[in-house]
């Protein structure tokens, strides 16, 4: 009936927090369900925890990409490899309350909704400076994209087994699930709860990967950057057209125009907007280099489903007798 998919790098400290919260959580529910840990190529100690936790807690299934591959990367295998006919993506680190997946999956039955968004209605744990960031963030790409994104929602949601199948024929190279899924229209509804502190560990979103997530979420949305440096190559133009008109005046007036500044402040103002301009050109660009290369945005190592199958173990044995 559920899957909860869970993508993990480096979560060593916060992993035995996160299974012990978890479990009671999802053996209250009352279905039958799966919890999908994702190891995204973790160098500490996850793995291992992961498959310590492995043989007290069956539900528990482990993937793990062979090397790094993204916060993003790892939810789309985790959805990719999901049984359930409801998924759930949830990080490790406990900022979202698991308790919250019981509330999603009773308005996903009741309301009837392919998808219910996890909205953060209290960020008092956040800085002042994320929260106000993320606010304005969000705001700009419901404006740049057309997208209907509900505000302070992010990579904790509940979806329906149409919605993932979607997702997963989705062609598209970088994807960014947060404007993805809302970006479908399938019917949808919010639940909202309370942003908790980090309950271990350190983040694994810094500014850098902040920022290029913002990037990269405008250009797979949106075309204004390409609009707005078209509107600046006509902004220059006119202003250039105005110039070049004064310098006929002037010199129809019989005055002259004295000093380099001018002439060194538009020009430098001139290369400005046209690296602007190209700078926004080469991020559509790559994307499209990058779609063209075609490459998986994740290599899987192992299934821990199919590991446990009398088939892969009896091929395991085999190779091992050959050996």
């Amino acid at each position: 009936m559920l899957s909860i998919v869970v993508p993990m790098f480096n979560e060593e400290s916060v992993l035995p927090l996160f299974i012990e919260r978890l479990r009671p959580v999802a053996d209250g529910l009352g279905v039958g369900y799966e919890v999908v840990a994702v190891d995204d190529g973790s160098s500490d100690g996850t793995p291992v925890g992961l498959q310590r936790a492995r043989r007290t807690w069956p539900q528990l299934r482990v993937l793990r990409l062979r090397a790094n591959a993204g916060h993003q990367a790892a939810i789309s295998a985790g959805l990719a490899r999901a049984l359930g006919d409801y998924v759930v993506t949830l990080d490790a680190d406990l900022q979202d309350p698991p308790e919250v997946i019981a509330e999603m999956l009773r308005v996903a039955r009741e309301q009837h909704v392919d998808v219910v968004y996890g909205v953060r209605a209290d960020r008092s744990t956040d800085t002042a400076f994320k929260r106000g960031t993320a606010r304005l963030f969000y705001r700009a790409m419901n404006r740049l994209s057309g997208t209907t994104a509900p505000p302070e929602a992010g990579d904790y949601r509940l979806m329906s087994r149409a919605t993932v199948a979607a997702i997963n024929a989705l062609p598209e190279y970088g994807r960014v699930l947060r404007f993805v899924v809302p970006a479908l229209g399938f019917p949808s509804a919010t639940v909202d709860y309370r942003r908790e502190e980090r309950a271990a560990g350190s983040s694994k979103y810094p500014l850098a990967k902040m920022l290029r997530l913002s990037v990269d979420s405008v250009t797979a949305f949106s075309l204004a950057p390409l609009r707005f440096a078209t509107y600046l190559g006509l902004l220059g133009g006119v202003f250039a057209l105005g110039l070049l008109l004064f310098a006929l005046y002037a010199r129809a007036a019989g005055e002259v125009v004295a000093g380099w500044t001018s002439t060194v402040v538009i020009v430098a103002g001139m290369g400005a907007v046209q690296l602007l301009a190209l700078g926004v050109l080469g991020e559509y660009v790559g994307r499209l280099y990058a779609a063209a290369q075609a490459r998986p945005a994740y290599h899987l190592a192992y299934d821990s489903l199919e590991a446990d199958t009398p088939a892969a173990q009896t091929s395991d044995l085999g190779s091992r007798r050959a050996s």
